[in-house]
């Protein structure tokens, strides 16, 4: 699941079409085959110098796409946003194009066509070439009308249909003479960009609420949530989805993967097949997975700020990018789906299973004694694992499974022989519908597996003595729309625990193939509980633990109390706390065990997101039962301080200063710090060679924005020995500078607190 270097990948043998097909299927948006400037017909007689011959024909001395972003199109289409020169628009909505004729335009004799050509090998049939004509009975795909003429100007409005291919068009403009036809040259400058539209009904991404549209779709900054399910933390994360250069690293990655142009206009598979591109395990994908600790080789998970320059480096040559783990892979995956038009969402799921042998157990295994036995312990239970939601329709499934669907870059099993997962409907994984493609099963059992523990005999046999039905999918989160408050979206995966829906479903998905343990052991009469924690990195703190005794009869319990340093994943690190201490407990009534944990004994010894996992386990003396209880304590880290300075204006410099104090006892060596806005500042990044205990680092960047609005400029601090330390600050840059009064505003009063 993890490489600490880039994968060394054997050159794969090229085999040609020949034979196979007339002509190479066109898989790349970059491959570009020009159109003639003069096309003969066949047969005609095309005489010498038929220059002056054609001057009585139509010719074309201008083309105004009025792509400006303040122009109509980019207004009514969403797209002024762009940091792209080239017209932007979307599918089944109209557009307009100014043509400037040597002459008035005449319906009656002249004959042209606007020409939209996209990959290699261009034909009417695939929906490669489309000529739209301003005669609306000769168009069959995109739609063309005359909007307006004056003196030698013709507005022309073009409207794409509904399933138009998503990518570069090339755009000539073709006159039919008695010759041949005759159309301008190849101008990129011309180049048209076709994305997906969830403003229109007739498009498959289709989203009725606005606020939503504008959450999923034109928000370029977001909250990605980790940490533990009673502790949850939150960092910002810049899509930045409409950055310079990010519209063609995404087309770029579909070349990448060689999706048939022909496919381009169908979001289930754009985004299937960006779910396995975004990694790459097996096809030279964006991202390079490393959960080992080890980042030599490329940029900790832990230091990105945003998939700005993950997706530029990746469009820079087509070389994987080192490292991402979970949310990473959520985060860039998001930048994608959103530069494309499709809306879609962050989604972090508490406690996910990770299951091994594909049901809906996750096993933890006990020894006759109930001490866990880590030798064959194989399933992990994640922590937190992030994955993303894209909205589309389903035509493949039936009705009422369209809606929001998981899709997941992250390797962890592989779906038709590649890793990816999705996409999979929201609504079928909550009504047990897992024989849906695509990749159901999995995302059920993430959210619906039991812990189940087994005590495990001498002779190798296994007997369950403890059932957990609500640990795994306790929390399903994304950001609130519009604000920066969280939303709990976990009733749209699942049914509450216990009710005679949820019951139905797991019957039916056992229906589907899914298996899980049935048999409920005998209940104990006595709970383990271990209440959450809050502890800062580097204190010492007290695990307690509460025993509580719901019979009639003295309790007496032999208690194994474990603690690891594990990864989010789940997986243990080491183990640094166990203790064995005997707990007694009176009818009716509640014991406490208070288990000192000092500094010393975890802090040489944490991993990245410095996570202890605590599992309690004991036997009861007098029946033999045994009762369990776990806590994930996701420490907390000191806070980084951003501010900003400076005139809030549109190209007018600025100042961002970030801040942090090493309140610890040990040196911060080779510490990396990056800061960046989307629409405001590049990424921009420096490393601190040594950062000495009691000693403040402060670095001070200038910027100038570049286009108005809300914005945050995201910060973040890594090294080896402190990592994920995040910060933000909110920033307004204003349409207009009013006077020299008006400053900047900050949110959270510019501090930006780790959790």
């Amino acid at each position: 699941m993890s490489d600490s270097q880039p994968p060394a990948r054997q050159p794969r043998l090229q085999v040609g079409s020949r034979g196979r097909t007339v002509t190479p299927v066109a898989s790349s948006n970059a491959e570009a085959e020009d159109m003639p400037e003069f096309e003969t017909f066949d047969g005609a007689m095309t005489p010498r110098g038929f220059g002056p011959n054609l001057a009585e024909f139509l010719d074309i001395w201008a083309l105004d796409l009025l792509k400006g972003v303040r122009d109509i199109n980019k207004q009514q289409h969403h797209t002024a946003v762009y940091s792209n020169d080239n017209l932007i628009v979307r599918r089944a909505q109209e557009f307009q194009v100014k043509i400037t004729f040597n002459r008035a335009y005449r319906p009656d004799e002249d004959r042209f066509a606007i020409e939209f050509v996209i990959g290699s090998s261009p034909q009417f049939s695939k929906g490669t070439y489309i000529p739209v004509f301003p005669n609306d009975e000769k168009n069959t795909l995109w739609k063309g009308r005359v909007i307006d003429t004056s003196d030698n100007v013709l507005t022309m409005g073009i409207t794409p249909m509904p399933d138009s291919i998503v990518g570069k068009y090339r755009l000539y403009v073709a006159v039919q003479t008695p010759f041949g036809i005759r159309r301008t040259s190849r101008d990129p400058s011309l180049d048209t960009y076709v994305l997906f539209n969830p403003w229109a009904k007739e498009d498959a991404v289709f989203l009725e609420d606005e606020a939503e549209r504008k959450e999923c779709v034109m928000n370029d900054v977001g909250i990605i949530y980790h940490g533990a399910y009673d502790d949850i933390s939150e960092r910002n994360w810049s899509f930045g989805q409409f950055e310079f250069g990010i519209l063609d690293a995404c087309l770029f990655i579909m070349d990448k993967g060689a999706l048939p142009m022909t496919n381009r206009g169908d979001p289930v598979k754009i985004a299937r097949k960006a779910s396995a591109m975004l990694n790459c395990r097996d096809d030279d994908g964006v991202l390079v997975g490393n959960w080992s600790g080890d980042y030599m080789y490329g940029v900790a998970p832990t230091s990105w700020t945003g998939s700005v320059d993950i997706l530029l480096n990746y469009n820079n040559g087509g070389v994987p990018v080192c490292y991402a783990q979970c949310w990473v892979y959520a985060a860039v995956f998001n930048t994608f789906l959103r530069c494309l038009g499709m809306p879609a969402r962050v989604v972090t799921n508490y406690f996910s299973a990770h299951d091994n042998d594909g049901n809906l157990k996750m096993d933890i295994i006990l020894d006759e004694n109930g001490k866990v036995d880590r030798v064959h312990t194989k399933d992990s239970i994640w922590n937190y694992h992030c994955w993303n939601e894209c909205f589309m329709t389903r035509p493949d499934l039936p009705d009422g499974f369209g809606g929001w669907q998981v899709v997941d870059a992250t390797p962890q099993e592989t779906s038709d022989g590649m890793y990816r997962c999705g996409p999979a409907s929201v609504h079928a994984i909550k009504h047990g519908m897992i024989c849906y493609p695509f990749d159901s099963p999995f995302v059920f059992a993430e959210v619906n597996s039991d812990v189940v523990f087994y005590q495990r005999n001498r002779d190798g046999s296994l007997i369950p003595v403890r059932k957990n039905t609500q640990h795994v999918g306790r929390l399903v989160l994304t950001k609130a729309i519009g604000t920066d408050e969280r939303r709990e979206i976990t009733e749209t995966y699942k049914f509450p625990e216990g009710s005679a829906e949820e019951r139905t479903v797991l019957e039916k998905a056992e229906l589907y193939g899914c298996q899980r343990q049935r048999e409920d052991p005998p209940p104990a009469d006595v709970e383990l509980i271990l209440p959450a924690l809050e502890v800062q990195v580097g204190d010492d703190f007290e695990l307690t633990v509460e025993l509580k005794n719901h019979s009639e009869q003295h309790r007496t319990l032999d208690l194994y109390v474990s603690g690891s340093v594990v990864f989010y994943t789940g997986v243990p690190s080491t183990e640094v706390i166990f203790k064995r201490p005997i707990l007694s407990v009176g009818p009716k009534s509640v014991s406490k065990k208070v288990v000192a944990v000092s500094a010393k004994e975890y802090m040489t010894r944490l991993v990245e997101q410095a996570n202890l996992h605590f599992i309690v386990t004991g036997k009861v003396r007098e029946t033999g039962q045994i009762a369990t209880a776990m806590l994930t304590v996701a420490m907390r880290k000191p806070k980084l301080i951003v501010k900003v300075s400076g005139s809030p204006r549109v190209r007018e410099e600025m100042f961002v200063t970030v801040e942090f104090t090493n309140n610890f006892k040990f040196d911060l060596k080779d510490v990396d710090v990056r800061v960046e806005g989307p629409g405001v500042m590049t990424p921009h990044r420096k490393v601190h060679g040594l950062i000495a205990p009691g000693t403040t680092m402060s670095w001070t960047q200038s910027f100038s924005p570049w286009r108005a609005g809300p914005s945050k400029l995201v910060a973040s601090l890594d090294c080896a020995a402190l990592r994920q330390v995040p910060g933000f600050t909110c920033t307004e840059i204003p349409a207009w500078y009013t006077s020299p009064s008006y400053f900047i505003s900050f949110c959270t009063e510019g501090l930006a607190l780790l959790h």
